[in-house]
C-alpha cells in the first residue's frame, strides 16, 4: 500500500533529513515509527502525505508516485489519507463541527452527505454533542479527538499520525491510543510516529526506527 524507494530529503540549508530510506507498509498494518528528536520521522510523514517532495527516490501510495503528482491531483490522494500532526491546528474562529467539515468542503462532498459524515466522525471519537463548541473551550484531549475526527471524516484507508499523544497526560494518551487501535481493528492502515511505543507495541504493531535520517530497523 505504501512504498519508499531509496528516498532522500535534503533541505535548502544542506541538512539531510532522510538518506536512502526504503520500506514497505502493507494494507492493514499498524506501524510504529520510532527515533530520537530530529531523526527524520516528521519528514517521512510529510513526504508520505505529499506536503513535501523527496530530493531523491520515490514515495508510492496506492500505486501513485506522490512526488510526481500535480497540485490538482493532490486532493484525490488526500481523500485516501487521514493526517494528524503534532499540533492539531484547529481553527479557533469556527466550531468543532465546521473544523471537521473542512476536508469535505475542500474535496467537494455534497452538503447533506458531508453533514452525516461529520456527525458520524464526531460520534466515533467520543465527541457526540460537541459540534457546536469552539475549540478553545475543549480540553487538550478533546481537541486532539476533534483533530482525529477531521482526519477520519473522509473515511481514509490510511491514517497517519505524528506524535498524537505527545502533549497529553497519561490518561488522555491511553484514550487516544485506544482510538487508533480501534481504527486499525476496523481495517485502516496506520502509521504512527510516537515517543511512547508501549501504547501500541503489545497490540501487534510493527516497529521501524530512524536515526539521523537513516532506517535502522
Amino acid at each position: 500500500m505504501i512504498r519508499f524507494d531509496q528516498v532522500s530529503k535534503r533541505y535548502a540549508d544542506g541538512h539531510d533529513a532522510l538518506s536512502d530510506v526504503s520500506l514497505e507498509i502493507r494494507h492493514g498494518e499498524l506501524l510504529v515509527l520510532a527515533g530520537h528528536s530530529g531523526a527524520g520521522k516528521s519528514t517521512l510523514i510529510k513526504l508520505l502525505a505529499g506536503l513535501e517532495r523527496p530530493t531523491a527516490g520515490r514515495v508510492w501510495v496506492n500505486d501513485q508516485d506522490v512526488g510526481g503528482l500535480r497540485p490538482n491531483q493532490m486532493p484525490y490522494l488526500r481523500r485516501s489519507l487521514g493526517l494528524v500532526m503534532q499540533e492539531h491546528r484547529l481553527l479557533t474562529d469556527r466550531t468543532v463541527f465546521d473544523n471537521v467539515m473542512l476536508p469535505l468542503l475542500v474535496t467537494g462532498y455534497p452538503p447533506g452527505d458531508a453533514e452525516r459524515r461529520v456527525h458520524a466522525a464526531l460520534e466515533k471519537v467520543g465527541l457526540k454533542g460537541f459540534g457546536g463548541a469552539m475549540p478553545l473551550t475543549l480540553s487538550g484531549g478533546e481537541q486532539q479527538r476533534a483533530a482525529i475526527a477531521r482526519a477520519i471524516v473522509n473515511r481514509p484507508s490510511i491514517l497517519i499520525a505524528d506524535e498524537p499523544t505527545a502533549h497529553l497526560d497519561p490518561a488522555y494518551a491511553r484514550e487516544i491510543a485506544a482510538l487508533f487501535r480501534a481504527f486499525h481493528a476496523a481495517g485502516v492502515t496506520i502509521l504512527l510516529a510516537t515517543h511512547d511505543e508501549t501504547l501500541f507495541s503489545p497490540y501487534g504493531a510493527r516497529r521501524i526506527e530512524l536515526a539521523q535520517g537513516r532506517l535502522l530497523a
